[in-house]
């Protein structure tokens, strides 16, 4: 039986075509390579502690892909083959406030930020930090002077300090950058900013849809880097559109007296008080850092003769870690440093803030009560009068002293300087990193029987971590009744004591925020019937970027 085969001959046009079927499928493998390069890059683009392997990273929220913080449910709810993520050793945990935005992990409810079954959020008010930033004018001075002095040491630097051959210092504008947000990396200030704005839209985008058509404010301190802050929020949350959003600037002059968002600025007694004052914070700091510096400086000192380094100095190689994090997304002085000294400079940050304005500080509790107060208030009153949102942007140094007058993070005695107390409450890495924000959330809840009217209950959200009131965990996810709630801030004020006082302040000088309160109905409709009347600019400067 004779068979023919057809000669395989493939047409110009035919072998055209499978040409640029080969270059399209070439195309699209070498896009998925770099896009997993990428991927790869963004989890860990260094070895070391800077930014560790996946299991320890945490990353931006927009880079995450459990998105539970944005308050939503998970889009795949089936088993995973990740471990949990919390339980492995993360550097940004240990930078003590001078590193980027984590999450509270320590001391918080099970199950999340997810509102309990049966209730909605219909107030929130927020205390936040500014975003990430570069070093303070004193810190960078030390840093950069620390730098100098090494490279015209003319040492030939080895060990864990060889890596300077090549490095470069995170900013070629120091006295442009310093004390501004960062503007560069995945933990950008700017970006965590406009972030956080877009995660808390989505979280309250009921509350969000009830201010669309109503004057709303929101507030700042009179920083450069708190304003930038809360711009960028206010971008993400209420839109670059919007002309109902007002942000007003908070003086910090002292003659503000209570009337402000920054007390540690005008109580008297506590600027000028030498020993007991804002300096108690840095006397306390002192004695601590000399149980665990002089040890490293000797170590780096054994590896590079020659040189000799003081405790000041060290303290600023540990700082540059997280701060060239924040503009670079990773820092070889990570490495510098064992896992050890990292929970030693840990304790270092949290000992500063612990005496400067914390539970350790006589005044702390008197300034911080200002705000605490002035919000369980407007928390009693509800949001029909009172408005659903509040958003307030301050410095680290503000927060505390309003936690330690809230009595959250109380630990049993006070931190010790001569060791570490591992079981303590007072975390500065997990309460105020920076962009740390605390969200007083009111929760409205289905009674328990179709007579009684709503329950209402309050919870508090750090770094969307829900942190539960001891004492007063009855409420719907340990939340706590709004009774007990508000017993414990009259309580609390008691152990304060009255601002003016403390502070030594005149008897009429101003007691608590007054700015602090949304604008009622009756004086929007007013500022609606002056629209249009004349071409004078209007006295409300209303936010935009």
């Amino acid at each position: 039986m004779n068979v023919n085969f057809r000669q395989a001959v493939i047409s110009p046009r035919r072998f055209k075509y499978l040409l640029i079927q080969m270059s399209l499928l070439l195309f699209s493998i070498s896009a998925m390579i770099c896009l997993l390069a990428s991927v790869v890059f963004l989890l860990n683009p260094q070895p070391g502690y800077s930014l560790p392997n996946p299991l320890q990273q945490v990353l931006p929220a927009y880079l995450q892909t459990n998105h539970h913080s944005w308050g939503l449910e998970p889009a795949y709810q089936g088993a995973s083959n990740c471990p949990d993520q919390k339980g492995e050793w993360n550097i940004l945990y240990h930078l003590g406030g001078n590193g980027p935005w984590v999450e509270k992990v320590d001391g918080v409810v099970k199950g999340g930020i997810l509102v309990p079954d049966g209730c909605e959020i219909d107030m929130a008010h927020m205390m936040s930090r500014h975003g990430e930033r570069f070093p303070t004018k004193n810190a960078g001075a030390r840093m950069i002077a620390l730098l100098k002095k090494i490279k015209s040491s003319g040492v030939e630097l080895k060990g864990s300090l060889a890596f300077l051959d090549d490095w470069q210092y995170f900013t070629d504008s120091p006295e442009k950058h310093f004390e501004q947000l960062t503007t560069t990396g995945p933990y950008s200030g700017t970006l965590e900013a406009f972030t956080t704005g877009v995660k808390l839209r989505t979280r309250y985008r009921h509350l969000w849809e009830k201010v669309l058509n109503r004057h709303t404010l929101f507030w700042t301190s009179e920083s450069d880097r708190v304003i930038d802050t809360a711009r960028y929020f206010g971008a993400g949350f209420f839109g670059l559109e919007s002309k109902r959003a007002e942000l007003q600037i908070i003086s910090e002059d002292e003659s503000k007296a209570g009337d402000t968002l920054t007390p540690g600025d005008t109580c008297k007694n506590y600027v000028e008080d030498p020993e007991l004052g804002h300096d108690y914070g840095y006397e306390m700091l002192y004695k601590y850092r000399a149980t665990y510096l002089p040890a490293i400086a000797q170590r780096l000192e054994e590896e590079n003769p020659g040189l000799q380094f003081s405790d000041s100095e060290i303290y600023s190689m540990q700082e540059m870690c997280g701060f060239e994090i924040t503009v670079r997304g990773n820092s070889k002085w990570c490495d510098v440093f064992t896992k050890k000294e990292w929970s030693q400079f840990e304790y270092a940050r949290d000992i500063i803030h612990y005496y400067r304005a914390g539970p350790g500080n006589k005044y702390g509790k008197a300034m911080g009560w200002l705000w605490l107060n002035t919000t369980a208030n407007l928390i009693a009153e509800g949001p029909e009068s009172a408005g659903p949102l509040y958003f307030s942007f301050v410095h680290d140094g503000d927060i505390v002293p309003m936690l330690a007058a809230f009595g959250i993070f109380e630990d049993t005695q006070d931190l010790p300087i001569d060791e570490i107390m591992e079981d303590r409450e007072w975390k500065t890495s997990q309460i105020t990193p920076m962009g740390g924000r605390i969200i007083f959330e009111r929760l409205s809840c289905a009674p328990k029987s179709e007579s009684a009217e709503k329950e209402i209950f309050v919870r508090f959200n750090v770094n969307d971590g829900i942190v539960p009131l001891e004492g007063c965990t009855g409420g719907p996810g340990k939340s706590c009744p709004l009774n007990g709630f508000l017993e414990h801030v009259e309580r609390r004020g008691e152990i304060a004591g009255d601002f003016r006082t403390v502070c030594g302040l005149a008897h009429d000088a101003p007691d608590r925020p007054t700015f602090l309160r949304q604008p009622s109905p009756d004086s929007i409709a007013a500022a609606k019937g002056r629209e249009g009347k004349d071409d004078k600019p209007k006295k409300l400067r209303f936010w935009g970027i």
